[in-house]
């Protein structure tokens, strides 16, 4: 028994030395344990990777080349330039120092444009570039080209601008009849001049209007937060098409408040297609003063519906006054389509052809009654703020 416990203890110490010598000489012959920390990580962002749910990365990427920036500058004030400017000796001293005052005098403003056209075309608000002297274009490049004005539509805050840019990245416009309430839309803009912004809401309503905006109104009602610098910028769909142009803000504060509003891509189509075309938008015009019935003015005109618009003036001499239309009649219909309220009527009336001759349904005295007009060529907005 002694001698085998002997022959097992031999046998051990041999195999431990062993062991620490092919550990100490030959350390790759022994099988290796790695006691690193082991963690599952998510592979690389490649081009087939899936985007993360809830994610509109796609979208934003692939609308934010489209979205540039606007730059304007405009004088603050107009000064009468002295007459001594005229003198040449005058001005070659101290024409200089008048030049860097009126540089130190112009007034900056920024906010947002969409590339419609790869050939350069740019929609903005013509709020953004009223008035303005000089234009740049920011593209998400990082060039600054300068631009030039196409034409506006003060009635409906549109304005196309041009770059002598080729190639750009055109935005998609998406079909109107997709949009929808609930849909998410993402806004991107400019806001206060931090850089291109992105953010994320949905579609709160559709055409609104009797907000006092603009003088033709169906906007997009959104609770993605648009802010100053917004204006002109893209609202897009999940998809980074063109849902509208975001244009202006419910706010008490100046900043985003949850309720702002687009031009519908519908709209935007219509009238940037006529800007292009002929410089200006040309529309409908009867020389009408309206108003909406209210349930007062039904009761008091004996209407069985609250529906139509009242004629409160006639214009002398103007379409309406010609077709024999005046003071208290009621638009029932123009052109086979039903009048609702004032503002159904100034968007049917504005749709409709100078010179066309249409049939409009009116009530008059209790009875209701065809009358047959010629429209007419709507005025600039000065002359037409009050008047259809």
């Amino acid at each position: 028994m002694r001698k085998l416990w002997l022959i097992f203890a031999q046998t051990v110490t041999i195999s431990l030395a062993a062991l620490f010598v092919v550990q100490l000489f030959y350390p790759h012959v022994l099988p290796h344990r790695d006691t690193s920390l082991i963690v599952k990580e998510a592979p690389s962002n490649t081009e087939e990777t899936m985007t993360q749910p809830g994610s509109y990365s796609v979208a934003a990427k692939t609308a934010m080349p489209s979205v540039v920036n606007i730059f304007t500058s405009k004088k603050a004030s107009q000064t009468t330039e002295s007459p001594l400017m005229d003198d040449p000796l005058f001005r070659h001293f101290f024409g200089e120092q008048q030049d860097e005052q009126q540089q130190s005098q112009r007034e900056n403003s920024l906010g947002s444009g969409v590339i419609v056209n790869s050939q350069g075309l740019i929609l903005t608000n013509h709020h953004v570039i009223e008035a303005a002297d000089e234009i740049e274009i920011a593209l998400a490049d990082g060039r600054t080209v300068p631009a030039r004005v196409v034409g506006t539509d003060p009635e409906t805050d549109l304005a196309v601008l041009k770059v002598n840019v080729r190639n750009l990245p055109a935005i998609t416009f998406a079909q109107q009849e997709n949009i929808n309430v609930g849909d998410v839309v993402l806004a991107i803009g400019n806001p206060f001049g931090v850089g291109q912004t992105v953010t994320q809401g949905i579609i709160s309503a559709l055409g609104r209007n009797h907000l006092g905006i603009n003088t033709f109104e169906n906007f997009i009602q959104t609770d993605a937060p648009i802010n100053p610098g917004n204006s002109g910028g893209a609202l897009i769909d999940t998809q980074g098409n063109l849902v509208g142009i975001n244009s202006a803000i419910y706010s008490r504060s100046g900043g985003s408040m949850g309720i702002g509003f687009a031009i519908p891509v519908s709209l935007v189509k219509q009238v940037m297609e006529q800007i292009i075309r002929q410089g200006s938008v040309t529309r409908g015009w009867i020389g009408i003063e309206a108003q909406d019935i209210t349930p007062e003015l039904a009761e008091s005109f004996h209407l069985k519906q609250i529906r139509g618009s009242l004629i409160a003036g006639v214009l002398r001499g103007g379409p309406a006054d010609n077709a024999g239309l005046r003071p208290g009649d009621i638009l029932l219909e123009i052109d086979s389509r039903e009048v609702i309220d004032s503002s159904t009527m100034l968007n049917v009336i504005s749709s409709l052809k100078p010179e066309k001759k249409v049939t409009v349904k009116i009530a008059r005295n209790q009875k209701e009654m065809t009358v047959s007009i010629v429209i007419g060529k709507r005025p600039k907005p000065e002359v037409a703020r009050n008047e259809e």
